[in-house]
């Protein structure tokens, strides 16, 4: 019973909730910024580039296509077909910039909070003052 007990304790505890939480939410904020990234970003970034391009469309066939498979990324990649999907990679790294972006400015925005948030520090006592005083007369 002892083990029951401490595992209660250790999944009841703040930081635990916490981190669920946080894997929650990040799953989520991963799924926003996944659509943010293919919907609007990545049309915006073909567009600029002269075309309607679809980056996960952009592929080097590296092996032997078998007949009658047509030549699209889902299709080569069902048949087994290697492929260099460098313009999947493209997308992925975008997004990961993005999110990473992101996640920087509120953490910036959240330490802001804290800072603002702070009780600041109760003014130092008289007689420590004096002993300063006393202390900085003797050093000079």
């Amino acid at each position: 019973m002892s083990v029951l007990k401490e595992f209660r304790e250790f999944a009841v505890r703040g930081n635990v909730i916490d981190l669920a939480v946080g894997v929650i939410i990040g799953g989520a904020f991963g799924k926003i910024v996944d659509s943010l990234v293919n919907d609007i970003v990545m049309p915006v970034i073909s567009t600029l580039l002269g075309g309607h391009i679809d980056f996960t469309n952009l592929f080097v066939i590296l092996g032997r296509i078998p007949e009658g498979v047509p030549r699209t990324f889902d299709a080569l990649k069902k048949a087994g077909v290697p492929i260099f999907a460098y313009g999947n990679f493209i997308t992925i790294s975008i997004n990961f910039i993005l999110l990473a972006f992101v996640i920087f400015q509120m953490v910036k925005v959240v330490n802001k909070i804290r800072l603002m948030d702070t009780p600041p520090a109760p003014p130092t006592p008289e007689d420590v003052m004096l002993l300063r005083e006393i202390r900085d007369s003797l050093k000079k």
